[in-house]
């Protein structure tokens, strides 16, 4: 079983974050899109899209998301803009609560990440840390469910032992 790395980063009055952890497994999942959409469904946190990671400083509210780099690398500012800048690379799953902060800061041409929620998630919202939603948001934050699974390694796996669901 492989244990994540973990980040956790403060409110900064634009950004929220959260008291839950940031989650950064390493060469945890096969560089290959199809063999990740098939471990996060068979661990409950089904498939939602392949694509990048916006360029811009973003968050969910309501959903935690699990990135796993299919292909290529990339440099993700977590946290907003004072947060901590991480190299993923194919093979590498993050776990980002709802709430953290997230923008690509560069990218390799063949970047694909598999983007999951889990199942017991709302369709995932968006927002961008502009002034007058902090309140609404962090409200939001804090109603949402914790995974029943690890995207990784299932219900045995690090995350509901890290996350305490």
């Amino acid at each position: 079983m492989t244990e994540p790395l973990t980040f956790t980063f403060a409110d900064d009055g634009a950004i929220p974050n959260s008291r839950l952890p940031l989650l950064v497994y390493r060469d945890a999942v096969p560089p290959d899109p199809a063999a990740i959409e098939r471990l996060f469904a068979a661990n409950r946190w089904p498939p939602a899209w392949r694509a990048g990671v916006h360029p811009f400083h973003h968050f969910h509210s309501n959903a935690h998301e699990a990135l796993g780099v299919a292909r290529g690398e990339a440099t993700v500012l977590f946290g907003g803009p004072n947060g901590r800048t991480l190299a993923v690379k194919a093979g590498d799953v993050v776990v980002v609560p709802a709430g953290v902060g997230h923008c690509n800061q560069h990218e390799t041409p063949d970047l694909l990440i598999v983007g999951a929620y889990p199942d017991n998630a709302n369709r995932p919202d968006l927002y961008r840390g502009r002034a007058g939603e902090h309140g609404a948001v962090v409200a939001n934050i804090a109603r949402v469910a914790l995974p029943l699974a690890d995207p990784v390694s299932g219900q045995n796996g690090p995350l509901p032992r890290l996350w305490g669901s």
